[in-house]
C-alpha cells in the first residue's frame, strides 16, 4: 500500500497537468486511484458509494462499512474556491453522523472532524498540499486518515482527534501567552524580581529594591510596546485587522473610495489587479518580483501556477488559488460588503 501510494504521489508532483482536470477526470484519474492504494475498492459500492444521496443534495464519495458512512469527500476542480463548498460537506456529514469529512480539488485536501464545535476553520483539522509538501509526508497521513483499515478500526478518527487536540493547544497557547506576561508585569512574582535584582548586582555592584524592579518592568513594557513600527499603508490596499473571512463571500469592495461590485474573492483579486495596471502601466511588469516560498504570484508562464488567470490587457498571469495569494495580500483585504 505505501509504495504505491507514495509512487504515485511522486508522479502527481512531477506532472502538473492535473491543474488542467475538469471534476470528473480528477475523481476518475487521482481521488479513486489514491483510495485505491488506500485498500478501499472503487468497484464495489458498498466501500466507495458515488452520487450518495443526503437530503435534496449528493456527496461525491460516501467511504461505507456495514452500510454505515464513515467518510464523506466532496470532490471540485481544481481552481474552484474550496471555502465556498465548506458549509455543505459539513452540513451534509454533520447530518448523517459522519465523523470525517474531505473537501478537495486532487492538489489540496481539507480535512474535517464534522461533529466538533466551532467554525469551518476551526473542525479543519489538516490540510495536504500535493505540489507543496513531502511526498513522504503526504502519503503517511492519507493512511493515518484514510486507508481502509484505520477508518474501519476507528483508528483514523483517533489520530485526527489527536492532530485536533494539538492543533487547539497551540491555539490557546498563543492566545494565553500575552495575558501570562501581562499577568507577570502587573504583578510579578517574588521570584522574578528577585533573578532580575541579583543580575542587577552581579552587574553594576548594586542591588535594587523590589519596588525599583517592579517599576522598571511596567515601564519596560510601555517603552517596548511603543517601539513596534505601525502598520505600512501600501498603494495596493488600505491595511485592515486581520480579520477570517472562512466562509463568507464577498459582493463588493470599496477601494480609495471607488466601490466596485465582485462574485467572488478570486474576482476580487483580479480586479485589484486590472486597477493597479490601470494606475501604473508602465511599471506593472514589477509584479514579477512578486513570489512566494516556492513559487511566484505573478509570471508570464501559466504552468508555473496551480490556478492561473490572466490579467486582462497583458501576457501576466496571478495566481488566483487563494490559499497561495493569501500570503501576498497579507491577510489583509479592502472595505467589502459580504453576504
Amino acid at each position: 500500500m505505501r509504495d504505491k501510494l507514495f509512487e504515485f504521489i511522486r508522479q502527481i508532483q512531477s506532472d502538473r497537468r492535473l491543474v488542467s482536470l475538469d471534476e470528473a477526470a480528477t475523481k476518475q484519474g487521482v481521488i479513486l486511484k489514491i483510495l485505491s492504494y488506500l485498500g478501499w475498492d472503487p468497484f464495489n459500492i458498498e466501500e466507495i458509494y458515488p452520487e450518495f444521496p443526503v437530503g435534496a443534495g449528493r456527496v461525491d464519495f460516501a467511504l461505507r462499512h456495514n452500510n454505515y458512512n464513515k467518510v464523506f469527500i466532496e470532490v471540485k476542480k481544481v481552481g474552484e474556491d474550496l471555502e465556498r463548498h465548506q458549509e455543505q460537506i459539513l452540513s451534509y456529514s454533520f447530518q448523517y453522523g459522519v465523523k470525517i469529512a474531505i473537501l478537495t480539488n486532487g492538489i489540496t485536501w481539507w480535512f474535517y472532524l464534522p461533529l466538533h464545535e466551532g467554525s469551518w476553520e476551526q473542525r479543519r483539522f489538516y490540510t495536504i498540499e500535493i505540489y507543496e509538501q513531502n511526498a513522504e509526508d503526504i502519503t503517511q497521513k492519507f493512511i493515518d486518515f484514510l486507508s481502509k483499515e484505520n477508518v474501519i478500526s476507528g483508528k483514523a478518527v483517533e489520530n485526527a482527534e489527536r492532530i485536533y487536540r494539538s492543533k487547539q493547544r497551540s491555539i490557546l497557547i498563543k492566545e494565553t501567552l500575552p495575558m501570562a506576561w501581562s499577568k507577570i508585569i502587573s504583578e510579578p512574582d517574588e521570584s522574578l524580581v528577585e533573578l532580575i535584582a541579583e543580575t542587577t548586582e552581579k552587574l553594576c555592584g548594586y542591588r535594587p529594591d523590589h519596588v525599583t524592579v517592579e517599576e522598571f518592568l511596567a515601564s519596560h513594557v510601555q517603552t517596548e510596546m511603543k517601539k513596534l513600527p505601525e502598520p505600512r499603508k501600501t498603494d495596493w490596499m488600505e491595511v485592515k485587522p486581520v480579520l477570517s473571512y472562512t466562509g463568507r463571500t464577498i459582493t463588493a469592495f470599496t477601494f480609495k473610495g471607488k466601490r466596485y461590485e465582485v462574485k467572488s474573492w478570486r474576482s476580487m483579486l483580479l480586479k485589484v489587479c486590472e486597477i493597479m495596471l490601470t494606475s501604473h502601466r508602465e511599471t506593472f511588469d514589477r509584479v514579477l518580483n512578486l513570489t512566494g516560498r516556492k513559487r511566484p504570484y505573478f509570471t508570464r508562464n501559466p504552468n508555473e501556477l496551480r490556478s492561473p488567470e490572466r490579467i486582462s490587457g497583458t501576457d501576466i498571469f496571478v495566481e488566483t488559488n487563494l490559499t497561495l495569494t493569501l500570503p501576498f495580500l497579507g491577510h489583509n483585504f479592502p472595505e467589502h460588503h459580504s453576504t
